[in-house]
């Protein structure tokens, strides 16, 4: 085995961790995997000769890879890129696989990922190397041009950020989160405005992302009515076909019409009530974030119809 061949073996083996971390830094599957690509192409480029940590360097190589993209979007300035929701990762109901474990390893939801994305370059790279992978601020200072004490403030500055936005925590049990998700279905499919607020948290926030075409950003609904409302003239387009899924690690939904994929819901429940709901439906981007695990239109037979 020559030393390329010995390199790429090491680096494989740190893969799913590389990509655990650009996930996290950047809430999209592809610009985390074209990180992980980039932090490969300079360790092939470089070497490892005088590398002790190998994984430790990585990870810090891949960190800074990560924030060059972050602050290229926040200074691009000729064409704005929207505002749009998180890539989620998506599982079949009651399975994982391997990379999908190792990305969800901290049970990152969507409402956090969306909490994450209003931080500013260096205060997430902070945020996320400390808070998420344990690296000492020494590590971090480096990346982000301070000093530890500074860097030590960033992380804080973001932890209260994100405390301060009350990402619920959801509840422990994965089949009772099911239930609730199930009858939520039943009640929009009946029309039954009066079940859907039951079960809404009264403060309940609804995010629908169509996409570039359709709107500059998510579109966000707040409260039990305007969400349950919303709900109803969702399930009264008939012909929708539900498959249950896991969408980073909670109950969602990948719904489908005639064999194309066009929405996937993503839901938080928390004492019983659903506090969140996180909507991707651009049929597009859809399409990509369930390929990785689905196979469109024959994997899946029709489970129910919405």
């Amino acid at each position: 085995m020559d030393g390329t061949e010995w390199l790429a073996g090491h680096f494989e083996q740190h893969r799913p961790h590389l990509r655990a971390v650009a996930y996290r830094m950047l809430g999209s599957l592809a610009e985390a995997d074209d990180a992980v690509q980039d932090t490969w192409l300079r360790l092939s480029r470089s070497g490892a000769a005088d590398v002790e940590n190998l994984g430790g360097w990585l990870t810090t190589i891949v960190a800074r890879v990560c924030l060059n993209m972050l602050r290229s979007r926040r200074h691009r300035r000729e064409e704005p890129l929207p505002a749009r929701l998180p890539d989620p990762v998506i599982s079949m109901d009651g399975t994982g696989q391997p990379e999908e474990q190792a990305l969800l390893a901290d049970s990152v939801g969507l409402a956090l990922l969306v909490v994450l994305d209003a931080l500013t370059p260096d205060e997430r790279l902070t945020f996320v190397l400390h808070d998420m992978f344990d690296l000492p601020f020494a590590e971090i200072a480096p990346v982000v041009g301070r000093s530890p004490a500074a860097a030590k403030q960033l992380a804080m500055r973001a932890r209260r950020r994100v405390q301060g936005a009350d990402v619920p925590a959801p509840d422990p049990d994965p089949v009772r989160q099911r239930e609730v998700v199930g009858a939520f279905f039943a009640a929009a499919r009946r029309g039954d405005f009066d079940a859907l607020v039951a079960m809404l948290h009264p403060d309940v926030v609804g995010r629908a992302d169509f996409g570039a075409r359709r709107q500059a950003g998510p579109l966000v609904i707040r409260g039990a009515e305007a969400v349950a409302r919303q709900s109803i003239l969702g399930a009264a387009r008939g012909g929708d076909v539900l498959h249950p899924v896991r969408v980073n690690g909670a109950p969602g939904m990948v719904i489908s019409m005639r064999g194309r994929p066009l929405a996937v819901m993503c839901f938080t429940v928390a004492d019983g009530s659903i506090t969140e709901i996180d909507t991707i439906a651009d049929p597009g981007r859809v399409r990509m974030i369930t390929a990785a695990v689905l196979t469109w239109p024959a994997q899946w037979a029709e489970t129910g119809r919405a």
